[in-house]
C-alpha cells in the first residue's frame, strides 16, 4: 500500500465561557486536532481499505496525545469525537479507515472510556468545514454531551488529501438543562447508561 504522509496538523481549542446566559463557574474547553494526509486511494478504487488502519494508528496517537496536551492533559476530559473530510479525488469511503484508530486510539490513551465514539464523514475541498460530532465518553445517553465542533483548515484537504479530525471537551455544554441522564449518574458499564 502507498504510504500515507503527513502534509499538516493544527489544533484548535475553544474556552467557552457563556452560551447567551450567566458566565458559567467553569468555562468549558473543547478542542479538535486535524491531520492533513495525503490519500494513498485518490483517483482509483481500492476493494481493501483495511490494512490502511493499521498504517494510521501512529497518527492518531500522535494527535490524541497532541489535543490532550492542549486542553491541559487528559484528567477532566470527558467527550470525544471524530470525523474525516475527504477530498474529492477520494471517495467518502476513504475516510472510513480511521474509524478504529482514531476511536481505539482514544479510547486506550483516555482509559478505555465506554461508550462509542461518535463519527462523521464528508467529501470536501479546502477549507471546507465539518461538524465533529461530541458525547461523553462512557454513556452515551448523557445529554449535557450532546455537541459538535465545527472545524476546517484553510489550505486542506487537497484533491488527493484526507484531513482527519479528533475532538474531545471537558465538561458539558453550557447552560445544559434539558435532564434525562446526568454525567454523575453515569454507570459506563455498557458505553450507553
Amino acid at each position: 500500500m502507498p504510504a500515507i504522509r503527513l502534509r499538516k496538523m493544527t489544533v484548535v481549542v475553544d474556552e467557552i465561557h457563556h452560551d447567551g446566559g450567566p458566565d458559567s463557574a467553569a468555562p468549558r474547553l473543547r478542542g479538535a486536532v486535524l491531520g492533513i494526509v495525503s490519500n494513498p486511494f485518490a483517483g482509483r478504487f481500492e476493494p481493501d481499505l483495511q490494512p490502511a488502519m493499521e498504517d494510521l494508528k501512529p497518527l492518531a496517537v500522535t494527535m490524541c496525545e497532541r489535543l490532550i496536551a492542549a486542553l491541559g492533559g487528559k484528567d477532566g476530559i470527558d467527550g470525544y469525537g471524530k470525523g474525516a473530510i475527504v477530498g474529492a479525488a477520494g471517495e467518502l469511503k476513504h475516510g472510513a479507515p480511521w474509524h478504529a484508530p482514531g476511536g481505539y486510539g482514544m479510547r486506550a490513551i483516555l482509559g478505555d472510556p465506554k461508550a462509542i465514539v461518535p463519527s462523521a464523514k464528508t467529501l470536501g475541498g479546502m477549507g471546507d468545514a465539518i461538524d465533529l460530532p461530541v458525547a461523553h465518553i462512557n454513556a452515551a445517553y448523557v445529554r449535557s454531551h450532546f455537541d459538535t465542533m465545527t472545524v476546517s483548515v484553510p489550505d486542506g484537504p487537497k484533491p488527493d488529501e484526507i484531513v482527519f479530525a479528533l475532538v474531545m471537551a471537558r465538561g458539558p455544554r453550557v447552560h445544559s438543562r434539558m435532564g434525562g441522564l446526568e454525567a454523575w449518574q453515569a454507570k459506563g458499564e455498557d458505553g450507553l447508561r
